[in-house]
């Protein structure tokens, strides 16, 4: 199989597809300069958008095509840096299970790091048992309607605990910047097709899936976890770690009930503030990390449109394209980095909240991506060297602080603190809405933003909005607004773990995963560190 890179064509009507198969297989035959019959077949392995041109758009296709006399082509094209051997990125098991273990790996936590831990391991016949505190994802979604509608908030129940876990409310992005020598994240997206999702995921630059299609892609993969043998137990919090000489040895539920094993991945995510505490007082090593606070920041998505697509913007071309989105970064002059995060076109700022009294921020779309506003994540990194330097947990504390801080402002019953961008960039009062409806719900109470977050922040932000208004004109318009806080940008920990065998560094048998042990940023990144931990626990139980 042959890889061929960079072959650009222009845009097309997703219903005219097969015509656009028809012009890749005339690019493919001029590019290697061969008849039809020496083509045997190809597939779309890539296709991204070129837009440095606003007005002449194009696909960019990398192409994996089978034909006759392949050496004889390699040789050819051997100084060709667009045409080279497609990569093995098949799955391939490091270890499976063997008669004589008898004991069973647990999994804690049912995001996309658990998920993929525990369907690699039922995979390879280990038959995991996996402990999900939360509720199955689609009794979970009426409890998180609970908070959006009705103000009432359900701690073990929410857009960070149950089934899928947090990624399962937001815009279901699947790319990630992490290296993947091992082809993991095709594994990846492979797993979820075969759970329903469209198989453009497979090839598109930046696939996205979108709260709905989330919903039953995870009750797809927890059945196929089940039929292999693995157990999956809802409303099992996990309340102690039961470590012996160093070792793990089972876990204790909040039920009181006892399970035993000598190999626990711990996959919870980066709101488990309750199991970091006990994992910390356990003695096992963790570190605080960096990660970033901010506001959501929402304009109208036909602005952001027209600023994205320039001279080519049309109706036509958002058929063929989608809402654009957008990433930004600032380096402000006090020393701080202010970028956009967690982008969602079409899409809806959410309550994450999962502790009584604190309001959160996050964004989320649904795949069709059609809502009025389009929103972002503006956010402020910090460090623990400079910022909360006093403890491995200070981070949790800090956000605590600044979510504690937010309910207060936003009226103590779950609305968020909110401010006209004019207004914040003025530092004055907001008291009347334009032509910018926020999309949070149960509603955003306007307020002056200038205590949400700490000085340096609030600076930076005012700083870094206009300059963002320079490479997307009327970024700053006077009646987007701005809704506090977004304090969930990344675990503020890390439970620190060898780098040959995945396990916690004073700890044996006791397996960090994911975004809550510091591992991972996103759905895409969570579920491939899920691969490798579970490869990890293949290899040791293996050994055994």
């Amino acid at each position: 199989m042959l890889r061929i890179t960079e072959i650009k064509l222009p845009l097309i009507e997703a219903e005219n597809i097969k015509h656009q198969d028809a012009q890749i297989k005339d690019a493919l035959l001029t590019k290697l300069q061969i008849p039809e019959t020496e083509l045997i077949r190809f597939e779309i392995f890539k296709r991204g958008v070129d837009a440095r041109k606003s007005h002449a758009i194009l696909y960019v296709y990398n192409i994996d095509a089978e034909v006759k006399n392949e050496a004889k082509l390699l040789a050819k094209f051997k100084k060709d840096p667009h045409v080279k051997p497609a990569p093995d990125t098949s799955y391939q098991f490091v270890a499976t299970q063997n008669n004589a273990q008898t004991q069973r790996p647990i999994v804690v936590g049912f995001g996309p790091a658990g998920i993929f831990a525990a369907l690699i391991l039922a995979q390879a016949g280990f038959k995991p048992i996996v402990l999900e505190r939360g509720k199955q994802v689609r009794e979970r979604t009426q409890d998180t309607w609970g908070l959006w509608r009705k103000r009432k908030l359900n701690p073990e129940s929410n857009v960070q605990f149950g089934e899928g876990g947090a990624g399962t409310f937001s815009d279901g992005k699947l790319y990630s910047q992490i290296k993947d020598p091992k082809h993991l994240g095709r594994k990846v997206l492979q797993e979820f097709v075969k759970a329903g999702a469209p198989e453009e995921i497979l090839y598109v630059s930046h696939p996205h899936i979108g709260t709905f299609k989330l919903v039953s892609m995870v009750e797809e993969m927890r059945n196929t976890i089940i039929n292999l043998g693995g157990e999956i137990r809802f409303d099992s919090r996990v309340t102690k770690i039961d470590i012996q000489d160093q070792q793990v040895q089972g876990v204790t539920l909040q039920t009181g009930e006892y399970l035993a094993t000598q190999h626990l991945v711990l996959a919870v995510g980066h709101s488990a503030r309750d199991t970091f505490e006990m994992v910390y007082n356990k003695g096992v090593y963790i570190e605080a990390k960096p990660f970033s606070i901010g506001f959501r920041i929402e304009h109208p998505q036909n602005l952001i449109d027209r600023a994205r697509y320039g001279k080519s913007y049309s109706e036509d071309i958002l058929k063929k394209l989608g809402a654009a989105d957008y990433r930004l970064v600032h380096h402000a002059q006090n020393g701080r980095s202010v970028y956009s995060f967690c982008m969602c076109p079409g899409g809806t700022v959410v309550a994450a909240a999962s502790e009584p009294n604190r309001v959160v921020t996050n964004g989320m779309s649904q795949y069709s991506r059609n809502e009025r506003n389009a929103n972002a994540g503006i956010v402020v990194g910090i460090t623990p060297e400079v910022d909360y330097p006093d403890h491995p947990l200070a981070g949790v504390e800090l956000q605590r602080q600044l979510e504690s801080h937010a309910f207060i402002l936003g009226g103590s019953d779950y609305s968020a603190p909110g401010q006209l961008i004019g207004d914040f960039l003025a530092n004055k009062p907001s008291t009347e809405f334009g032509e910018v409806t926020p999309s949070y719900t149960p509603g955003v109470h306007l307020t002056n933003l200038d205590s949400a977050l700490p000085e340096f922040a609030i600076t930076a932000i005012r700083e870094a909005i206009p300059a963002f208004a320079k490479q997307i004109p009327n970024f700053d318009l006077a009646d987007g607004v701005l809704t506090g806080v977004e304090t969930r940008t990344s675990s503020p920990i890390r439970i620190k773990r060898d780098d040959d065998t995945l396990q916690s560094i004073n700890t044996k048998g006791l397996f960090p995963c994911g975004e809550g042990a510091g591992y991972a940023g996103g759905i895409l990144s969570a579920a491939v560190d899920g691969i490798k931990v579970a490869e990890a626990v293949s290899l040791s139980m293996a050994a055994s």
